[in-house]
């Protein structure tokens, strides 16, 4: 069944612009500039009196979850490109203290569980991080690269096969739990 008409409204902050050609956005903020294109989907974009509009004509149920999808993404850009995404990670050891430094474009985790093995990551451009004792801190405009990058960094210290086992002997126990992970999601500002 199709649905005659959808759409989704965005206000546009005072120091936002927005600027919208076929199917690519372009909005610079305060912070930066952050540019995504939605090439072959079915929906109009405009700019209309301090407002993006997204909307679909004889939509279906699939074209109505992309008019919210592309709304949403479109909202996490303004987001950031004046507010900006702060993720915090905590490193966790319970043994083995891990150290966790920042070389050149790459994030080096060292003694992960005792391994002589360093764990890289590679840092990807227009992402800040620092590190402290306990605490990694990920700060950029782009939500999906910042996520992204914390989720690589959780998924490098993630326990697979026999080292999930319990540490004390039993299977199915909490297993040993060392590792970094995301714990608050905010804004820099």
């Amino acid at each position: 069944m199709r649905i005659p008409y959808i759409r989704e409204i965005i206000e546009i902050p005072s120091e936002v612009k927005v600027e919208i050609t076929d199917h690519r956005i372009i909005i610079k903020g305060p912070l930066g500039t952050l540019e995504k294109e939605f090439k072959n989907i079915p929906i109009v974009m405009h700019v209309q009196d301090g407002q993006v509009i997204v909307e679909s004509y004889l939509a279906r149920r699939r074209d109505k979850a992309l008019v919210r999808t592309i709304a949403s993404h479109i909202r996490n850009m303004i987001l950031g490109t004046t507010r900006g995404w702060r993720y915090r990670l905590k490193i966790i050891y319970s043994h083995f203290p891990m150290n966790v430094k920042v070389e050149e474009d790459t994030l080096v985790i060292e003694n992960f569980l005792g391994r002589k093995s360093k764990i890289t990551v590679p840092i990807p451009r227009g992402v800040k991080v620092s590190v402290t004792k306990d605490d990694i801190i990920i700060e950029g405009i782009d939500k999906e690269i910042v996520s992204q990058f914390a989720a690589n960094i959780e998924q490098a210290t993630t326990l697979r096969g026999k080292e999930r086992i319990c540490p004390h002997g039993r299977e199915g126990g909490p297993g040993v739990l060392d590792g970094i992970y995301v714990y608050v999601t905010e804004h820099m500002r």
